[in-house]
């Protein structure tokens, strides 16, 4: 039984080689592309549970082709980059991807991560949800927040987490809590995972994201999500990607 469909994506030869022979013996199913443009035109034809996305390649790099993936596709996306700063994870996240992970990297991190992103992936449609936080309306359904005229969409991981913290609102929830919920059990310590998502999210629900009114830290313990008493009832029903997070 296949445990998934990746998409490599590199232009190096010999790691497209080492992807294929690592993942296949994990029994995916694995296909490689060497630039970005390939890779679009291969995911326009055919169906891929994830994609292994090198930021550095000539062309068009892996950011460009993040942005270019997520416009059309709800397809999970992590990045292999070499860069470890803060506004490089950001950046990729920004763009859409679900994780990252650093070069050099163990073959044991990399399949755990792959494991993690794949258990967030929704197996049912989510019942029609939706949630105000102020001038933000969060549709579940769509996966997409409405403010001020715009639409802005949730990577599957600010979703899982959005789902999460709604189901749990008004609740005090610890960094360790939310990692194992969200990103797996392996995630436990990564806080600086967990808090490089939650400001991505609070740029797109809060107005003022430097001082949050809903998204709200807990200091050296965790977060909390404010919801007013009218939307408490609603959000603590979780959707069914939720309900995978909690059991993740």
């Amino acid at each position: 039984m296949s445990a998934g469909r990746i998409l490599v994506v590199d232009d190096d030869p010999q790691i497209r080689r080492v992807m294929r022979v690592t993942l296949t013996g994990q029994d995916y199913e694995v296909d490689d592309a060497k630039s970005g443009e390939a890779a679009l035109e291969k995911l326009s034809k055919e169906r891929f549970d994830l994609v292994l996305l090198d930021v550095s390649m000539p062309g068009a790099g892996g950011i460009d082709t993040c942005r270019a993936i997520r416009e059309r596709s709800e397809v999970a996306i992590v990045m292999l980059t070499v860069r470890d700063s803060e506004s490089d994870k950001v950046e990729a996240l920004d763009a859409g991807a679900d994780d990252y992970i650093t070069k050099p990297f163990k073959t044991s991190e990399l399949l755990a991560r792959l494991r993690a992103v794949l258990r967030r992936l929704p197996n049912v449609q989510s019942a029609t949800r939706r949630l105000t936080l102020g001038a933000a309306v969060v549709d579940f359904d769509s996966r997409s927040i409405g403010t001020r005229g715009r639409s802005v969409h949730l990577t599957p991981r600010e979703f899982d987490l959005l789902s999460f913290l709604s189901a749990h609102a008004n609740k005090v929830l610890r960094h360790r809590e939310i990692l194992q919920a969200v990103w797996g059990p392996d995630y436990g310590d990564d806080v600086e995972a967990l808090r490089v998502v939650v400001n991505q999210l609070r740029k797109k629900i809060e107005v003022q994201p430097a001082k949050p009114d809903y998204l709200v830290t807990v200091p050296w313990v965790g977060y909390r999500l404010c919801l007013p008493s009218d939307e408490v009832d609603a959000a603590t029903k979780p959707s069914s990607a939720a309900k995978t997070a909690l059991v993740g």
